[in-house]
């Protein structure tokens, strides 16, 4: 099963990516309306942590639609359990007005958790799928906002909670 949403992801890049290099007749166009940059996610909750950096880049189709793929590496800690992730995501972003700026996100993980559950420490290994739609606040090239992940899952997850701050920025 998780191979499955491992192709899917990849067939959704790529066909974006050949949509991308249709829209543009002038190569020159397409690299000036690409956009590098990522997000940065920091989770806080009564017994744990949860931190996250996701390079990523971007076309600006429109000044108010944009879409790309991102890389994804995550680190949490909630009380003895430890848990590291790594894997990608595809992304769209839409400013109605520039300073509001709403997002979805569709990320596969591959988890390797740690569980210590107080005689023996357990070690589990699988696939993640998060569903994110957020809302920010966007000034020139950095965004400050809330996402939410629709497919959260209290016993799998990796974030302490399905709510989660972030900055954005691209360049």
């Amino acid at each position: 099963m998780g191979l499955k949403k491992t192709l899917f992801m990849i067939a959704v890049g790529l066909n974006t990516s050949i949509a991308i290099c249709q829209i543009s007749s002038n190569g020159t166009d397409f690299w000036n309306r690409v956009r590098f940059g990522g997000t940065v996610g920091l989770g806080f909750t009564n017994n744990g942590f949860n931190g996250s950096i996701s390079p990523s880049a971007i076309y600006q189709f429109t000044d108010q639609f944009a879409a790309g793929t991102s890389l994804s590496f995550n680190y949490a800690k909630f009380n003895d359990d430890k848990f590291l992730a790594y894997g990608g995501s595809i992304l769209s972003l839409f400013n109605p007005i520039p300073q509001l700026q709403f997002s979805s996100e569709y990320e596969q993980l591959r988890i390797n958790r740690t569980l210590n559950t107080g005689t023996i420490n357990i070690e589990d290994n699988y696939w993640l799928t998060a569903l994110f739609v957020g809302v920010g606040y966007s000034t020139y090239n950095v965004t400050f906002g809330l996402r939410y992940d629709l497919l959260y899952d209290d016993n799998k997850s990796i974030y302490g909670n399905a709510l989660m701050p972030f900055v954005r920025v691209y360049f």
